[in-house]
């Protein structure tokens, strides 16, 4: 997916553009889809990709909506060692927005938390 950056700007809210397009991060604890329980499917905010199914969705404690497993083929990770340690971050394989990080210390059955930032996803109930 190609787009320009002010096509980014012009579609996204500025803490989405932030977070998708700059590798930020949001605070713990402020999104509403934290809280979010219906079943459904959560999409990248900036291109509408399907990412995750809430039956995917735990409650892990770390204050970002996290998940055990993405939609087949919906994300792909890189080293991120911004912080002085190695990361791995998460996007949308779709149009390459920045979602978040995946961890080790996940749920059965994969093992994997997948912390995601609020702001680069959005629900759809079911």
């Amino acid at each position: 997916m190609t787009k320009i950056e002010k096509d980014w700007k012009q579609e996204l809210t500025p803490e989405q553009y932030r977070v998708l397009r700059e590798h930020g991060t949001e605070r713990p604890g402020s999104s509403p889809l934290n809280d979010e329980k219906r079943d459904g499917q959560f999409f990248c905010a900036g291109c509408g990709e399907a990412l995750f199914d809430s039956a995917t969705k735990y409650e892990s404690g770390s204050g970002w909506p996290s998940f055990y497993a993405p939609k087949d083929g919906a994300v792909a990770s890189s080293a991120d060692t911004s912080l002085g340690m190695r990361r791995d971050e998460v996007h949308c394989a779709k149009c390459g927005g920045h979602l978040g990080h995946v961890f080790p210390d996940g749920p059965r059955p994969t093992g994997l938390r997948y912390c995601m930032n609020g702001a680069a996803l959005k629900f759809t109930p079911k």
